[in-house]
C-alpha cells in the first residue's frame, strides 16, 4: 500500500508541476492556455480517479484474501482442538474405568473384611 500511496502523490505532484510549467512557458493566447490547463486538469483528474480505483480494488482483493486465510486458519485450529478434545475424552474414560475397577475391588475387600470381623464369639 505504501507503493500505491507514493504513486498517488507522484501523480498529484507531477500534475501540479506540469500545469505550472505550462502556464509559465505557454506561447499561446490566454484562451488556448486556459483550455490546455482545463485539459491537463481533466487528464490529471482521470489519472487520479484511475489510481484511486486501482488502489480500492487492491485493498478489497487483499481484504478478501486475508479473510479467507483467517477463516482457513480458524478451521484448522478448530479441527485440531476437536481432535485434542477427543483424545482427552478417551484418556478420561480410561481413567474412569480404572477408578471404577479399583472402587469395585475396594468395596469387595471392605465387605470381606466386615464378614471376617463378624466371626461368632465362642
Amino acid at each position: 500500500m505504501s507503493n500505491s500511496g507514493s504513486t498517488f502523490l507522484g501523480i498529484l505532484a507531477g500534475g501540479a508541476i506540469g500545469v505550472t510549467l505550462g502556464l509559465l512557458f505557454a506561447p499561446d493566447k490566454g484562451v488556448k492556455t486556459r483550455q490546455k490547463v482545463i485539459d491537463e486538469a481533466l487528464s490529471a483528474k482521470q489519472k487520479l480517479s484511475d489510481t484511486a480505483n486501482d488502489l480500492k480494488d487492491k485493498i478489497e482483493s487483499e481484504a478478501v484474501h486475508k479473510k479467507e486465510s483467517l477463516e482457513d486458519q480458524l478451521d484448522a485450529i478448530m479441527a485440531n482442538a476437536s481432535y485434542k478434545a477427543d483424545d482427552l475424552i478417551v484418556g478420561l474414560e480410561k481413567k474412569l474405568a480404572l477408578l471404577k475397577e479399583r472402587n469395585k475391588m475396594f468395596q469387595e475387600e471392605t465387605i470381606k473384611s466386615k464378614s471376617n470381623n463378624k466371626a461368632p464369639l465362642s
